[in-house]
């Protein structure tokens, strides 16, 4: 997530704000520390019962305002709200039981992505994969804290999640304002050339001192100049009838009735004629016997490859992509200076250098700094304050982290194009949104009353005054 936050932000608008940064981290890394500690035992100082009936006035909330959402927000509103309801009403309705089953959900999902990580780091075997394997063995260990009953036979469980999510995300401030201070430029979209990286630097001051659109109630419209992600789907771009699989045939492959196996693909087109989109030079034996191997991320599976020309060549050649994405707000000068540096090199690996990772990487130098560059000079510390209470930034960091740790794909990228564009393009919030519906129905309501009463005939006794008022005149 740190990195994530660099790239929204940009290193300009954090280093300013670096010793800031590093104070609220401590303070959340030492208050994280104290909530965890105080629920060791069975006397708990901290104010559970208020801070679940908090919890659950955000969820009801959030759920109030979860349909003024559009798509996958809509969604993802909903999933928070619900998260948020459960888990206060285990807790203030359910006691040691509710407790008991808190613990075992917090568990299971400590448990699961752990395994997980473990397993694909090992299989995909990328150049940190042993520090994957030890976050992986964390996890576990602290879903083994919340599987067993000592100390308090799980009526510590909330105080330990709030312990534990506060010393997280303290310590990732204070890791965030370590690096942006060091930094000289964002190394997600630096280039070998200090002219260039010096030339990305003035595009986005200049951009940060222009007034901008600061919200937008939706996706850009068809006329709009926009960045557009392409993604053929598995489903969408095989052959024949695809054999629905869950989650499979969404973000590794689909199977059609023939055997044929397709795995989608990405590509990334900008309105200045950008066009990334890689392909492997030779066909990849995809057998089973080779399979284990063709996953890692080593050089023995590198190969050449090539670059597709266009979007109108490519869908020619192939079909339509099935799922588009468009993003407003980014940095054509970013995305450029990406560009030239990044297809200098054609090498594709299946799991570390393939279509959707390139896009990935585009994608983000594309919009660094597209959260702080909204705001123009008025932000301050409100560009900060909304990336890290928005959803999809949660959203997107673990998508991140499941492609890091395993491959890029285009189901994960089309996912997590889409959390960006909520990032980068920023939406009005749920009650703002649903106070400017209430607004509008009332004026259509009051101009169809006006437009009726006018229309309307005049009463009998009415008509017949009127008509005694001109013979007298």
């Amino acid at each position: 997530m740190v990195r994530l936050v660099m790239i929204l932000l940009g290193v300009d608008y954090l280093r300013t704000r670096w010793r800031s940064l590093r104070l609220i981290g401590c303070v959340s890394l030492l208050l994280g520390v104290v909530i965890f500690i105080d629920a060791l035992d069975s006397a708990l100082y901290f104010p559970i019962t208020p801070f679940c009936l908090l919890l659950l006035l955000e969820g009801l909330a959030t759920l109030a305002v979860a349909w003024t959402g559009m798509g996958g927000q809509r969604t993802l509103r909903y999933v928070k709200g619900l998260a948020f309801c459960v888990a206060a009403a285990l807790i203030l309705v359910g006691h040691q039981h509710g407790n008991f089953i808190l613990s075992m959900i917090f568990g299971t999902l400590f448990m699961a992505d752990g395994l997980l990580q473990i397993v694909s780091a090992r299989v995909v075997r990328y150049r940190t994969w042993r520090l994957a394997v030890i976050g992986g063995a964390v996890e576990i260990a602290i879903a083994v804290f919340f599987y067993q009953p000592y100390p308090t036979h799980y009526v510590g469980t909330m105080p330990y999640c709030l312990g534990l999510g506060l010393i997280f995300a303290g310590w990732n401030m204070i890791l965030l304002s370590t690096r942006v201070r060091r930094l000289a430029s964002n190394p997600a979209v630096a280039s070998s050339d200090p002219s260039a990286n010096r030339a990305n630097a003035s595009a986005s001051a200049a951009g940060l001192g222009q007034a901008a659109v600061r919200e937008w109630d939706g996706p850009p419209t068809a006329d709009e100049a926009a960045l557009t992600v392409h993604v053929w789907t598995p489903v969408g771009s095989a052959k024949g009838e695809a054999r629905r699989q869950l989650i499979v045939d969404r973000y590794i492959a689909a199977v059609d009735r023939n055997g044929v196996i397709s795995t989608g693909h990405a590509a990334l087109e900008s309105p200045e004629g950008v066009y990334i989109s890689l392909y492997p030079g030779v066909e990849i034996d995809r057998s089973p016997d080779d399979f284990a191997r063709l996953l890692r991320a080593t050089r023995e599976n590198d190969i050449p490859g090539i670059f597709q020309p266009d979007y109108p060549t490519e869908s020619k050649a192939w079909c339509p992509s099935t799922v588009q994405v468009r993003i407003r707000n980014y940095d054509p000068v970013r995305l450029r200076h990406f560009w030239d540096t990044y297809r200098q090199d054609t090498t594709y690996n299946l799991t570390h250098r393939n279509c959707s990772s390139s896009v990935s990487r585009a994608l983000e130098a594309a919009i660094e700094g597209a959260s702080a560059r909204v705001w123009g000079n008025l932000g301050g510390w409100r560009p900060f304050v909304r990336v890290i209470t928005t959803p999809e930034l949660w959203v997107a960091a673990q998508l991140r982290k499941r492609a890091a740790t395993m491959a890029w794909t285009p189901g994960l990228t089309l996912d997590y194009a889409r959390a960006l564009s909520m990032l980068a393009d920023p939406r009005p919030s749920g009650w703002v949104r649903m106070a400017r519906l209430a607004v509008r129905r009332m004026v259509r309501s009051r101009q169809r009353w006006r437009e009726e009463a006018r229309q309307a005939p005049l009463p009998p006794d009415s008509a017949a005054g009127h008509a005694t008022d001109t013979v007298r005149e």
